[in-house]
């Protein structure tokens, strides 16, 4: 699967993900600064099928609705939290398909 992840989650999360799946960071891609919106659009058109993001409001502002790429939405992005809950965290990537919205609890720290 190819996945970004967004400018609110952990870069580093990009090292947990199984090495099957290509991983790239907004960042990486030049996208920097693009909104929720203009983020999914940009990345369905670059042929990415994930989105891995812990801004929980993007449900809320966003009509999924007709997307391809697949969102995954984690409850904090707090690093520490997410290393220790990266099972989770992996076992929603293996159950998303196409268009799909998961939230996944895993806690909540402080960065």
């Amino acid at each position: 699967m190819k996945i970004i992840l967004d400018e609110s989650t952990p870069q580093k999360l990009r090292l947990l993900i199984d090495h099957r799946h290509f991983v790239v960071t907004t960042w990486f891609q030049g996208w920097s600064g693009l909104k929720n919106g203009a983020l999914l659009a940009a990345a369905e058109e670059a042929g990415l099928e994930l989105s891995i993001t812990s801004d929980q409001e993007l449900s809320y502002q966003q009509n999924l609705t007709n997307r391809r790429i697949a969102l995954i939405v984690l409850s904090t992005h707090s690093w520490s939290v997410i290393k220790e809950q990266i099972a989770k965290i992996r076992d929603a990537i293996e159950a998303t398909r196409e268009g799909d919205f998961r939230f996944v609890e895993i806690g909540h720290g402080r960065g």
